[in-house]
């Protein structure tokens, strides 16, 4: 009969045939560190993703859906990060952060957009056909 031992401690394992770890916390700690880098880039990529959604968000219940691309880098947003892109409207191709997005035209104005199939839960409504011709 065949001795196993467990794949982060080496201890000898006991009960099932199938059994690689001697507890929950050695399982844990095999994968975390097989998984630790990988787990850290997705971290991080993540939290940009959140922050830049939150950016958009509080500017999409403000008054204006337009405004300098200059401002939302003032307050963090991080254009290099984007869950998707999307044609919107005449031929534009919104940035995505989640369900808030945006445009950017070659004047570098920012146009706030909300993912077409997503309903927001404020008085402000999806940008109109007069603001995205400007």
């Amino acid at each position: 009969m065949e001795t196993k031992e467990c794949q982060e401690c080496g201890e000898r394992l006991r009960g099932r045939s199938d059994k690689k770890f001697c507890t929950d916390m050695c399982r844990n700690t095999y994968n975390n560190r097989l998984n630790g880098d990988c787990t850290n880039l997705m971290r991080n990529v993540n939290s940009i993703l959140r922050k830049n959604r939150r950016i958009l968000e509080e500017l999409f219940t403000q008054q204006s859906l337009l405004l300098d691309r200059e401002e939302l880098a003032e307050r963090g947003f991080n254009f290099n990060y984007v869950t998707h892109r999307k044609p919107i409207e005449r031929g534009l191709v919104g940035q995505f952060c989640y369900e808030f997005g945006y445009t950017l035209n070659e004047k570098q104005v920012v146009m706030l957009v909300l993912e077409p199939e997503v309903e927001f839960n404020s008085k402000r409504k999806s940008s109109t056909k007069s603001q995205i011709e400007e």
